[in-house]
This record gives C-alpha cells, sequence and structure tokens, in this order.
C-alpha cells in the first residue's frame, strides 16, 4: 500500500464509490442519500483551493483503499488553526491498517500546513475508529446526545480531539 495525493480524474468515482457505500450502510457518515459524480467536481475544487488534502492508500494493483482528508471545522476567522478530519476505508480493506496509515499521513500534513487542533466527529457506537483514535494520540472533547437519526434510531456524535505541536507562531485576524 502507497499514500499518495488523489486527483478528480484518477481517483473521483473510487472515493464516492467508498463514501455512497458509508452513506447507505453505516453511521460513519450522518447522510440518507448516496451522491452523485457531479458532486465530486466541486468537492475537489473546494479541497484543492483552500490547500486541503485529499490523501489515498493505493493498493499495489492501483485500486483505491481507503482516503482521508480534512476541512474547517468552523467558518469562522479564529477557528483558522482547527481542522476536521475524515476517513474513510474501501469495505474489502477494513481492520488492515489502511486507516491507520491514512490518519498517521494525515496528522503529519496537518502539521507541515501550522494547524493545531484536529477534530474528528465519530459516532458513539463506533468503537473501531474511536480505538484508533485514541491509539493515536485523541482525547474525548465531548459528545452531542442524538445528534443525528438515522436507521431508525438516535445517532450519538462523540468529538476526539488531538492538539498538534504546530503552529510555532501562531496570529490573530
Amino acid at each position: 500500500m502507497r499514500i499518495i495525493a488523489c486527483g478528480y480524474d484518477e481517483h473521483a468515482e473510487a472515493i464516492l464509490a467508498i463514501l455512497n457505500d458509508a452513506i447507505v450502510t453505516s453511521t460513519a457518515l450522518f447522510d440518507y442519500r448516496p451522491r452523485e459524480l457531479a458532486s465530486m467536481v466541486k468537492w475537489f475544487r473546494a479541497k484543492e483551493q483552500e490547500g486541503f488534502p485529499v490523501l489515498g492508500a493505493v493498493a499495489d494493483d492501483g485500486s483505491l483503499e481507503g482516503f482521508a482528508t480534512y476541512g474547517p471545522f468552523r467558518n469562522w476567522p479564529a477557528y483558522k488553526y482547527t481542522i476536521e478530519h475524515s476517513v474513510y476505508v474501501h469495505r474489502d480493506h477494513r481492520r488492515q491498517g489502511v486507516a491507520r496509515a491514512l490518519l498517521t499521513r494525515l496528522i503529519a500534513t496537518a502539521e507541515q500546513q501550522d494547524y493545531h487542533v484536529m477534530v474528528g466527529g465519530i459516532d458513539a457506537t463506533n468503537s473501531a475508529s474511536i480505538a484508533l483514535h485514541v491509539e493515536l494520540g485523541f482525547v474525548l472533547a465531548g459528545t452531542i446526545h442524538h445528534a443525528g437519526f438515522k436507521f431508525g434510531r438516535w445517532l450519538d456524535l462523540s468529538f476526539y480531539e488531538l492538539r498538534l505541536r504546530t503552529p510555532a507562531r501562531p496570529v490573530d485576524g
């Protein structure tokens, strides 16, 4: 497995397939309807314009095993050093170290880009994702109970945070 930077032309369809599978089969994504390929144009454009990475785990045969990215935590200026991340792994490649490799690289990228806090919003029943985050140093920041409703039940959303060593010299404004 190699970790690479993903691009629209090469990876949009594979990323969309992983996202849509998460939407229809899990509570990893608090969404109801699969997305259209056209939505990926805007998604990739926004990532590129903001300088946010889209990392992919690629198998020897070139197939995408998973992807990770981050974006703004909140759209107010004082949150500029805080990002919210996502990691999704293709169903056939879970529990094989793909998520760990992606999240580890994503943390390093966030430090290179001078962010200070990474936040992950995780379904409170997703023990595998929670365990991975804790192993990589994330701590529980809080839980919003009944934050979502999917598959006929209320979902609690737990936020895990990781404080990074960067930036060396934060500034206002």
